[in-house]
């Protein structure tokens, strides 16, 4: 496994903590963000290990859907998980009044830290 993408794995995981934190002080809007992040960080470092990089959210999400979704080498829903969990993110971030909930918050970031599972044991079975 590359350098960066053991690095980015680990971001993933510190995102996943800090939600945690962040929703057990009530704060899902933040929360929310940072499992956003977490499962984003992951799919970064799988496009790294085939040296691919991207400025944008959608350039990241788009090419995890490509090289990964598609050729059903990760299931399908990891990339629903990503696309919804931006949606959210941006809600939460930019939003004056959020609607998200400690309910999200924790769905999320159930989601992430399933995500990063997932990445990680990909990873794993490559090497």
């Amino acid at each position: 496994m590359k350098q960066t993408t053991e690095k980015l794995l680990e971001k993933a995981s510190r995102s996943v903590q800090a939600a945690e934190h962040l929703a057990k002080d009530g704060d899902a809007e933040f929360a929310v963000g940072r499992a956003y992040y977490a499962m984003f960080y992951a799919a970064q470092g799988l496009l790294n290990e085939k040296t691919l990089r991207f400025r944008r959210h959608a350039g990241v999400h788009n090419a995890f859907a490509e090289q990964f979704i598609k050729p059903g080498l990760i299931d399908k829903r990891y990339h629903r998980w990503l696309v919804a969990a931006f949606s959210k993110r941006i809600t939460g971030d930019y939003g004056i009044e959020s609607d998200l909930t400690a309910e999200d918050a924790s769905l999320l970031i159930g989601q992430a830290r399933e995500f990063l599972r997932a990445a990680q044991q990909f990873l794993e079975k490559k090497e």
